[in-house]
């Protein structure tokens, strides 16, 4: 896998593991910021509101730098840890699974407990499916309507995504390009009159 892609899901998935009267549900959820996380987390707790535990694990990312795992009042290292060794395991970013236990009235232990997320988690993501994206940066591309059609045969040619246009007399098109491409499409646009590019953000 080259540096400028990741694996993540599509679409969000269920998974469930009932144990000793205990039941786990899980969710998962493809996810880009932690303002979609707390969202997702908030609802599924007005949802289950009585349930005993609302754990999560995340990542994001393509480089894997941000995650998190909470164990919502089971043991320490019980519940969002072998949460988060799942989406590991997988390989996965850009991922929330969250898992809501119902308390049987028997106790599982520490490793019945570890088992238990550990195994929700697996079925949710073994409920949806592991697709491989590219890492892309955001570009908008100002330029004079006369070289429009220079501009254009480059977005022929090398097929960046236009995520948005606004032709006046001075134009802009927003294009989301490969992170491994940008070198090489900035470059030609360079040797145009008139085109400026201007880094938006990376997505």
């Amino acid at each position: 896998m080259s540096s400028d892609t990741y694996k993540t899901i599509n679409p969000a998935s269920e998974g469930l593991y009932k144990e000793k009267g205990s039941k786990f549900i899980a969710y998962a959820y493809p996810v880009t910021n932690e303002e979609e996380i707390k969202e997702y987390i908030a609802n599924l707790k007005k949802e289950y509101y009585d349930a005993r535990h609302h754990c999560y694990a995340y990542m994001l990312g393509a480089d894997k730098s941000e995650y998190r795992a909470n164990d919502d009042g089971e043991p320490s290292s019980t519940a969002g840890k072998p949460i988060l060794g799942q989406i590991l395991s997988n390989d996965i970013t850009n991922i929330l699974i969250v898992v809501i236990r119902y308390f049987g009235g028997t106790k599982l232990g520490v490793s019945g407990l570890i088992h238990a997320y550990k195994t929700a988690a697996a079925d949710a993501i073994a409920n949806t499916e592991i697709i491989e994206k590219t890492v892309n940066d955001i570009y908008d591309v100002n330029f004079d309507y006369l070289v429009m059609n220079d501009v254009m045969k480059i977005i022929k040619d090398d097929q960046p995504e236009q995520l948005g246009q606004d032709f006046n007399l001075t134009c802009r098109i927003t294009l989301s390009i490969r992170q491994s491409e940008v070198n090489k499409i900035i470059e030609k646009f360079s040797k145009i009159d008139s085109v400026k590019t201007e880094f938006v953000k990376t997505i």
